[in-house]
């Protein structure tokens, strides 16, 4: 049977495509880099963005800033990853890290080769007009216009961390020398604007043999630092 030309060159051009695509590590089962983001498309990790993969990615990304900048960033979280399908993946993270107590946010793009157990930092840079906070970080969700209180868990790490700032404040603000104690948190409401959180807060405190419940407003900003701003006894 006489084969047509046009036939053979296309199954030649399709086997130089197959061949070349398993060449680049696009093909088989083994090599941990199949994904169902399109190639050259940059899409969201598969799986959750804190798993041990991203975030030895990201603690990759930090150690290499730091051997190339001669700095001494301290890696915090993995806030945000994408990745990018070429020869192997190219992360996209959004990170959080530690410089001299302050935390901040960096972006950072790492490409990795694992059948040839490669990683390459290829970009990393302070993030701008990137929030800190998320409405996951405090156990909510934001809601339809992204704006508004919303009520938070009170044992949440956070939540605890601005509810004792709060009393600290008060204690130096009265110059008392009995000192004020947090004995509950009773209620908690957070509102995320940009790169701070706003905290409500519905506090009992103690002092001395006296127990009274306070209302307070602590905001925590990009860096880590908490402020109270208001402050007033509930008689309820």
């Amino acid at each position: 049977m006489k084969l047509n030309p046009f036939s053979v060159a296309s199954l030649f051009i399709f086997a130089l495509s197959l061949f070349a695509v398993c060449g680049l590590g696009l093909c088989g089962q083994d090599d941990h880099i199949m994904m169902k983001t399109q190639l050259g498309g940059v899409g969201d990790c598969e799986g959750h963005k804190n798993s041990l993969e991203v975030e030895s990615i990201g603690r990759f990304a930090v150690q290499e800033h730091n051997k190339k900048e001669n700095s001494l960033l301290e890696f915090a979280r993995v806030v945000k990853a994408k990745e990018q399908v070429v020869a192997g993946k190219v992360y996209h993270l959004t990170l959080e890290a530690i410089d001299a107590g302050n935390k901040k946010i960096y972006e950072a793009k790492v490409w990795v080769k694992p059948w040839m157990n490669f990683k390459q930092l290829q970009e990393f840079k302070v993030a701008h007009d990137v929030p800190l906070f998320t409405t996951s970080d405090l156990g909510v969700e934001r809601d339809v216009h992204g704006q508004g209180w919303r009520t938070v868990p009170t044992h949440d790490t956070t939540v605890k961390d601005a509810a004792h700032h709060a009393v600290q404040t008060i204690q130096k603000m009265s110059n008392s020398l009995t000192p004020y104690q947090l004995l509950e948190i009773l209620l908690a409401k957070a509102e995320v604007i940009e790169n701070y959180v706003k905290f409500d807060l519905l506090l009992k405190i103690r002092r001395g043999s006296e127990e009274m419940k306070c209302k307070v407003l602590v905001s925590k900003n990009v860096e880590g630092k908490f402020h109270l701003f208001h402050m007033e006894q509930d008689r309820s």
